[in-house]
């Protein structure tokens, strides 16, 4: 895809060759300028605007949801905790028409607010899973210590799990992270304005805009597009790698 960038749609489509014949990055001056008087950078301003405030939402709700199953003893608790579970099996297309619905009557729809509304309500029950795995992994006598010294319960999660659990709480956001950034369906479903589109659509829109497809600026586009998944990935690996491992998430 790198090299391809460099290429012209001939070089691309009739020589076998990995390098181009030439090295310039018109490819990435002209794919910058994006479509319909909207350059690449409204469009990451965008993908920003919604990917990392979904990501936060999502570990700030989850943590809450997790300590409530781990740490405390109500009624019903084992069949909410079953209904969590079954819901990491639904299909998004199966949810798809209620949560339409739900966003239309809510008048919230072309904007980031159904994203933000799932997150602050907790709706990916596998963070909510993920994290839950982890503090039962956390000793009990820690949150017995802490209340022997005074504290309550949302200071004993503060003080005492949120420094154990930070990194369950990266591997959460960072998957948060892709997952919303990677995503296509969602906001094709949830955002109508070209002013509104993240990379992910900003980049079909491209393909559709245009008579004849100019490959190498797409593929400038899409290498852009890939530098903030994988910075991101490489300035959070140890923590990533190590809250995979500690809560028995594989794959």
């Amino acid at each position: 895809m790198f090299f391809a960038s460099f290429k012209t749609n001939s070089e691309i489509f009739s020589e076998i060759n990995l390098f181009p014949r030439e090295f310039n990055f018109n490819a990435y001056r002209d794919g910058w300028k994006g479509v319909a008087n909207n350059t690449f950078t409204r469009f990451f301003s965008n993908s920003f605007l919604l990917v990392i405030p979904t990501a936060l939402l999502t570990v700030i709700s989850s943590t809450l949801v997790a300590y409530g199953f781990a740490r405390f003893e109500f009624k019903g608790k084992r069949i909410m905790f079953l209904v969590l579970l079954s819901t990491l099996m639904l299909p998004n297309s199966i949810l798809l028409i209620p949560r339409y619905s739900i966003f239309l009557t809510l008048n919230t729809l072309d904007s980031f607010s159904p994203f933000y509304l799932m997150a602050v309500f907790a709706c990916y029950p596998f963070f909510t899973y993920m994290l839950v795995q982890f503090i039962r992994g956390i000793p009990r006598e820690l949150d017995e210590s802490a209340r022997m010294d005074g504290c309550g319960s949302f200071r004993t999660l503060i003080s005492i799990l949120l420094p154990l659990l930070k990194p369950a709480l990266f591997s959460a956001g960072l998957l948060q992270f892709l997952w919303t950034y990677n995503d296509y369906f969602n906001p094709l479903i949830y955002v109508n304005s070209v002013k509104k589109f993240p990379v992910s659509l900003a980049l079909r829109l491209t393909m559709d805009a245009e008579t004849v497809i100019i490959w190498k600026n797409i593929m400038a586009m899409s290498c852009l597009a890939v530098l903030p998944v994988v910075i991101l990935f490489f300035l959070c690996q140890r923590y990533f790698i190590e809250g995979i491992a500690t809560t028995g998430l594989k794959g």
